[in-house]
């Protein structure tokens, strides 16, 4: 594929969006990535990391190899993805702590309107494709109502928590960065961030790669072979992480952390109108509307493509 310097620019800002949703707990970059038309060009860019690629750059050199390896592509999607997931992470708790309505409030439209352009790619719906649709829902659904586990800082445990969380930041519809949450992981990770400690990352970055060069072949062969019935799963997914996203939250358990603070354990949705203290409905609603109309910028980028 023949492509400009504006194009990559394109596909570096599309990296901004992905890298801003992964910050986020409950939010994926795989939904921005499909919308944004680049989604199927990715996993078949990281399923291509293999033993011929590294065979091409000792015996052809570098120029073929980078191009065997879509290099340009990676190089703009993954500068984008890294400098926005690092900035906006801080921008993220900030907001998660201070202003969490708002925050989910854009999210949850974003995450609606996913759910349309998702599902319309899917050519042909039958009984076994519906079955799938509600599974994946059923699915996601259930993830986003289990409880967070202590925080774990050793390295074996980093290490796999990087090889599951980047799984799931490349499934539309299943938020990494909520799994890191769910495993214990996301404030280590964070705070590795903060001050940077390069031991940690570099631990949970190779658990990441080893995840994402395996999982990435199995998405490969399921779009190869079973290309609606993906769709209508990651759909489903997508609906059924609705839930995390919802903007207005009742605490029902809480837990105290290691340095005695005490943190939402199980949260259920509950309307807005029931919502203890401001709602913040009219503020809620024009963030709403800003994320549907989000995803329709991604996409008409996507289809430019």
């Amino acid at each position: 594929m023949q492509r400009r310097l504006k194009d990559y620019l394109i596909i570096s800002f599309k990296g901004l969006a992905m890298g801003a949703a992964d910050a986020v707990p409950g939010v994926s970059g795989g939904t921005i990535a499909f919308i944004s038309g680049i989604y199927e060009e990715l996993i078949e860019t990281i399923s291509n990391v293999n033993l011929s690629l590294f065979k091409t750059l000792f015996s052809k050199g570098i120029k073929p190899f980078w191009k065997q390896l879509n290099g340009n592509f990676i190089l703009a999607l993954m500068s984008g993805i890294i400098i926005s997931f690092v900035s906006f992470m801080k921008l993220a708790k900030y907001l998660l702590e201070f202003h969490p309505i708002l925050i989910w409030s854009f999210f949850f439209g974003l995450i609606v309107a996913s759910i349309y352009f998702v599902g319309k790619q899917i050519t042909k719906w039958n009984i076994a494709v519906s079955i799938f649709l509600i599974i994946g829902a059923i699915i996601a659904f259930y993830i986003s109502k289990l409880p967070s586990l202590d925080t774990n800082e050793s390295p074996w445990f980093l290490f796999i928590a990087g090889a599951i969380a980047i799984c799931a930041m490349i499934l539309p519809g299943i938020s990494g960065s909520f799994i890191l949450i769910i495993l214990g992981a996301y404030k280590a990770l964070s705070d590795a961030i903060h001050h940077i400690d390069l031991k940690k990352i570099m631990v949970f970055s190779i658990g990441a790669l080893v995840g994402l060069l395996s999982f990435s072949h199995l998405l490969k062969w399921l779009f190869k072979h079973y290309h609606n019935i993906t769709l209508a799963l990651l759909t489903g997914f997508i609906f059924g992480s609705l839930n995390k996203v919802w903007p207005w939250k009742k605490t029902i358990s809480w837990h105290t952390n290691s340095k005695g603070i005490e943190k939402p354990l199980l949260q259920e949705s509950i309307s807005p109108f029931s919502f203890d203290g401001d709602s913040q409905i009219l503020f809620a609603v024009i963030l709403m509307v800003l994320g549907f109309s989000t995803i329709f910028i991604l996409e008409k980028l996507g289809s430019k493509e």
